[in-house]
């Protein structure tokens, strides 16, 4: 009997992300947690909260506070 196997997704959810940001601009961060859990299945809000923490970081996007428990993210344009 073959074992099941398990399809690698060829992009990074950093990418994905970033590309999300690029086309649709701003975005409030539960949307894009939707956006890109679209795209893989199995990632948690763990998981989607150190992507947003490595990407601000690295200088990629920033997020700022909007209302109580919510927030915006938007991608830094380097010029």
């Amino acid at each position: 009997m073959p074992l099941p196997t398990k399809i690698w997704k060829t992009r990074l959810p950093s990418f994905v992300l970033l590309e999300i940001l690029t086309k649709k601009g701003d975005m409030p961060e539960t949307d894009l947690f939707s956006a890109v859990q679209a795209e893989f299945d199995d990632l948690g809000y763990k998981d989607f909260s150190e992507l947003l923490m490595s990407l601000e970081v690295g200088g990629k996007i920033r997020t700022t506070s909007m209302a109580r428990g919510k927030k915006r993210v938007e991608l830094v344009v380097k010029r």
